[in-house]
């Protein structure tokens, strides 16, 4: 341990009796129908004392707020349903590990995947970190992120068709 308290432990930072893990990296993807498209950046997950903040460093996207979640498969791609391929649908439903059932918000007591609301400026980027309060690194791994097309009131409107997506390793 060094005089700040720090000593670093193969993966994780120690500090006092907390433990933060290092960072990790998410590719993110457009999608469609046709299944995974060209790349639109990244996104830097850590674990922080306030939960895990995410960092997107994203462009190619439409302006204004836009539904972010974390989903339960680490699959992208498109899916049948009723017939029609649908945009990232393999990736499953949102991260829900109490079975809840409910889409109440990053602080809310539903599903665990459901995200603060991801902010894209009028030039199509998005650099504003995010923090989810229940969430760790670690429940992210085996499963993906998710950018949907349009706002998320945490109601009855959960973000709308899916247009990126991000596989966590």
């Amino acid at each position: 341990m060094n005089k700040f308290g720090l000593m670093a432990a193969g993966a994780a930072i120690i500090f006092g009796s907390a433990v933060y893990a290092e960072e990790i990296r998410v590719e993110m993807n457009k999608i469609d129908e046709t299944g995974i498209a060209e790349s639109i950046g990244s996104v830097v997950a850590a674990d922080t004392a306030a939960g895990l903040k995410l960092t997107p460093d994203l462009r190619g996207l439409p302006p204004g707020p836009h539904g972010f979640h974390v989903h339960e498969f680490p699959d992208c791609g498109a899916k049948e349903k009723d017939g029609k391929p649908v945009a990232g649908l393999a990736a499953g439903n949102h991260f829900d590990p109490k079975k809840t059932g409910k889409h109440a918000g990053p602080v809310g007591d539903g599903h665990a995947g459901d995200l603060p609301v991801l902010n894209v400026a009028s030039d199509g980027t998005a650099q504003e970190a995010v923090t989810a309060k229940r969430l760790r690194v670690a429940d992210l791994k085996g499963r993906s992120l998710m950018i949907h097309a349009e706002d998320d009131n945490y109601a009855d409107k959960p973000g709308g068709a899916r247009i990126a997506c991000g596989v966590v390793k």
